[in-house]
């Protein structure tokens, strides 16, 4: 097999056979399957780490790291986690919650007095439980950043305070609080809310109360104007719409992710994160419970929602926990059962820049086998 990749960064062309270099031929059955999610009609490059019952730790790579040198997938490599980071603004925001400092069904307005102005939308009737549940009616201000695949690129090296993000959805049109409707500008406010209240800025929050306090080595929030992935990591791609290539997008500006979605990190950190989270290291158990509390997502599936977590059946019985996410050059799929399993894969583009729709379902079902197998 061969691909042809545009590196935006440099303006190199990088074009040739990678066949050899797609993955090594692996002998179990998450090894069989991460080859399947990458190839040029697919993802790149693909990494994973499976944790069973006893803590033990298998590791996973397939694909290109680097379409324009060859390089294979570096094992647990850093990646940016997108909206897998609402997990740790969720944590933050129910510890304050523990401490007294918010509480879940005050107004927002309390909180952010005129901060709120989208049309359609009542502030004092927004809790932060809605925010925190996707319950809150906001308009998502990506929405308005990207209202096609085209209008990636441009954002690749723009910072925005989160006062930018907050300006576009109060210019967007909301509803009523109720029903369950996924926007990143709930935890835009989320994580305004806990500056608020702590006086402290947000990276410095989740840094200090939630990858510290479980000693995750690889993970951070990056900080203003930082780009670079600091330690080894695969290149993530975006798709050039106009053109059908593959840009390289893993230098790029996080910041309109904010707390919905800036934070990077490795598999086996995700995994140790929801281990301890599940576990009761990092919540109260009243908070916890309240976490866990979910939701329904859709009528017509099983998939509920809680505060920052996913509630989703597996195939072998029970459920997992966990959010996945994506940003322009990763896209991450997590879960973790309440006995000690956890798994991550993490593949170097989005779902929406490959043309095989089917890669999203052998995605799933690589975390579905991982979670049950024996």
């Amino acid at each position: 097999m061969a691909t042809t990749a545009v590196i935006a960064a440099g303006g190199l062309t990088a074009a040739g056979p990678v066949g050899a270099a797609w993955a090594e031929t692996r002998p179990d059955a998450i090894g069989q399957r991460i080859e399947k999610v990458v190839g040029p009609d697919r993802h790149p490059g693909a990494l994973a780490a499976v944790r069973d019952r006893r803590g033990r730790t298998q590791h996973y790579t397939a694909g290109v790291g680097d379409l324009r040198t060859g390089a294979k997938v570096p094992k647990n490599g850093q990646v940016r986690i997108g909206s897998a980071s609402k997990m740790f603004a969720s944590v933050v925001v129910l510890q304050l919650v523990g401490e007294g400092k918010v509480k879940l069904d005050e107004s927002v307005e309390t909180y952010l007095p005129g901060l709120v102005r989208s049309p359609g939308v009542d502030p004092r009737a927004i809790t932060v439980r809605h925010l925190l549940q996707h319950t809150s009616g906001l308009p998502d201000y990506t929405d308005a950043m990207f209202k096609s695949k085209s209008d990636i690129p441009p954002y690749q090296h723009i910072y925005f305070e989160p006062r930018d993000l907050l300006d576009m959805a109060n210019a967007m049109q909301g509803r009523p609080a109720g029903d369950w409707s996924y926007s990143n500008t709930n935890y835009l406010l989320a994580g305004l809310i806990a500056q608020r209240v702590t006086g402290r800025p947000f990276n410095e929050l989740v840094t200090t109360r939630v990858i510290e306090r479980i000693g995750l080595r690889d993970t951070y929030a990056p900080g203003v104007g930082e780009e670079d992935i600091r330690g080894r990591h695969p290149h993530g791609y975006q798709i050039d719409e106009t053109t059908g290539e593959l840009l390289d997008f893993t230098r790029m500006d996080p910041s309109w992710g904010w707390a919905a979605g800036q934070l990077i990190s490795t598999p086996a950190d995700l995994n140790t994160f929801l281990r301890a989270l599940l576990a009761g290291r990092l919540l109260k158990p009243a908070q916890l419970a309240e976490m866990r509390t979910t939701v329904a997502v859709d009528p017509q599936s099983d998939l509920r929602y809680g505060l920052g977590l996913f509630r989703t059946p597996l195939s072998c019985g029970g459920v997992a926990w966990g959010h996945g996410g994506d940003i322009p050059g990763y896209s991450t799929v997590d879960g973790a059962t309440d006995d000690g399993r956890a798994a991550t894969l993490v593949v170097t583009s989005l779902n929406g820049s490959v043309v095989d729709g089917s890669v999203a379902a052998d995605r799933a079902a690589l975390v579905d086998a991982a979670l049950c197998a024996k």
